[in-house]
């Protein structure tokens, strides 16, 4: 499950859990601000059952996607900015 070829300290595991923790709260908050964009008037204006299930599904479909791209974006972006700037420990 490779690396940068050693066992992680402490630091880089505290980092990394730190970061998977914002990944998944900000994609949760991101999911549903736009699930209630979405799916909100359904519940607020009393739509018929036809325009209330299509805006809940494509709200929970948009929540979803969003969610999904939002952490791979977080978790990606911190794998980069953790390689280029890492010292060796060796020489």
């Amino acid at each position: 499950m490779g690396g940068h070829g050693g066992r992680r300290t402490q630091a880089e595991r505290d980092a990394i859990t730190v970061e998977i923790g914002y990944a998944l709260c900000s994609a949760a908050f991101a999911a549903a601000v736009l699930f209630g964009a979405v799916a909100g008037p359904a519940y607020v204006f009393g739509l018929p059952d036809g325009a209330h299930g299509a805006l809940v599904g494509t709200g929970a479909t948009a929540a979803a996607v969003v969610f999904i791209a939002r952490v791979v974006h977080v978790l990606v972006r911190f794998g980069r900015s953790a390689r280029p700037g890492r010292t060796g420990t060796g020489g």
